[in-house]
């Protein structure tokens, strides 16, 4: 891809993000990169209790603290925590300011993200993968808090192999590997044919477009940069389930069973930036024209003209950080072409959801803002989003050599 996203010459925009990324790094340097999250709400031990052990009270008591307004998790008893997919986003958004930065400090963050994952890991039969930091109900299924999943572990992953290539430290990449068998051999497989789809976690059997392609992405990059043959045909006969199942118009379900049938932003811009990964590395040229429909459903059915990002294709609400955050992430590696909807999306989210302490806020309902600073959901993402533009995913080649240019070099 070209790495030309906006104008070297925007130096006005150049500014304002640096800005951004300045006051969002102060913000969550001082705590140590923990806080609370969306989905947190069964660290309580009180709503734990009332939640009785049972599903629809879960689900009911997790939505309830999702969508108030206010912080409840102090006077509840949670406290803030690492999670781990929010370290991976935190590391990989570090990777990329090391790009464009020579600061000791960028790299001794940079350490201390890698230790908090290393403790937080969770080892399994046939390797480790990463869960979060919580229990969780989905209308799908529970997951136990540690509960290893596709995606956090492929987040993740992609994370530490962008440090190794951008701090030249093998530790990086030998926390990485394993989780390849954790992918090839610890998740449940739905097969059709030649191709297949991975589960979400060990414990269950859903298929869920995002997560699959996510696992197949980490594959093939683990296959690049450390040869497993088997790592590579599996990848590409999971990439060919989800390719087969996209839809005419370039999108994908969430998920093909019935209730889960909704087309959102965010994943979205997981599934093609899953298959920009194989593209990018010369693989899987057939899909080509599958992920170029899907990159002009992307563009074409989730913002406005004033850089407003939708969360579902269909409808406005609500406004949210993450939909932002992955749109910068995708679309700055996609070069020229979309460099004017890369401006308008962060210098909406930067309007929109940028706190005068330089933390991001959560979420806008019908015009009423969500004003919690959320550590993965908001300030990881945003973190990740906002540094992608500066210097973008695709800022590493394939052979793992740091592009020395970047969208505002």
């Amino acid at each position: 891809m070209t790495p030309n996203a906006i104008s070297s010459a925007d130096t006005d925009g150049r500014e304002r993000l640096e800005d951004a990324v300045r006051g969002l790094r102060a913000w969550v340097e001082a705590r140590d990169f923990a806080g609370h999250d969306a989905y947190d709400a069964l660290r309580s031990p009180f709503l734990k209790l009332v939640s009785l052990g049972m599903k629809w009270p879960r689900i009911a008591v997790i939505q309830t603290m999702k969508r108030s307004p206010i912080n409840l998790r102090p006077l509840l008893g949670v406290r803030p925590g690492h999670n781990p997919k929010g370290l991976g986003l935190f590391l990989g958004s570090y990777a990329r300011i090391h790009a464009r930065s020579a600061d000791p400090e960028v790299r001794r963050h940079a350490e201390r993200l890698f230790e908090l994952l290393t403790r937080c890991v969770t080892v399994t039969t046939n390797g480790h993968g990463w869960g979060y930091n919580f229990d969780w109900q989905s209308r799908a299924f529970y997951v136990p808090r540690g509960t290893p999943t596709i995606v956090n572990t492929a987040f993740i992953g992609h994370a530490l192999i962008d440090a190794w290539k951008a701090f030249g430290e093998d530790r990086f990449l030998d926390l990485a590997l394993p989780a390849r068998g954790f992918i090839l051999h610890d998740l449940a497989r739905t097969v059709d044919g030649d191709a297949f789809c991975f589960s979400y976690t060990p414990i269950d059997r859903l298929i869920v477009h995002n997560a699959n392609l996510l696992g197949a992405s980490l594959l093939i990059r683990l296959h690049h940069v450390d040869p497993h043959p088997e790592s590579r045909d599996v990848a590409l006969a999971s990439l060919a389930w989800s390719m087969r199942r996209q839809r005419e118009d370039g999108s994908w379900w969430y998920a093909d069973t019935d209730y889960q049938k909704w087309i959102d932003s965010f994943h979205t811009g997981f599934n093609l930036q899953s298959i920009r990964w194989f593209l990018d590395l010369g693989e899987a040229e057939e899909h080509r024209q599958g992920y170029e429909r899907g990159v002009r459903f992307y563009a074409d059915n989730f913002f406005l003209p004033d850089g407003r990002a939708k969360y579902f294709h269909d409808r406005l609400e609500p406004e949210d950080v993450h939909s932002y955050a992955q749109a910068l992430a995708f679309f700055s590696g996609e070069g020229e072409r979309y460099a004017p909807l890369v401006r308008r999306v962060a210098d909406r989210m930067i309007d929109t959801f940028r706190m005068p302490e330089g933390w991001f806020a959560f979420q806008k309902r019908k015009g009423r803002p969500i004003r919690i600073p959320y550590i993965r959901w908001g300030q990881a993402w945003a973190l990740y989003g906002l540094t992608s533009c500066l210097s973008p995913i695709g800022a590493f080649d394939p052979k793992g050599n740091m592009h020395a240019d970047s969208r505002y070099s």
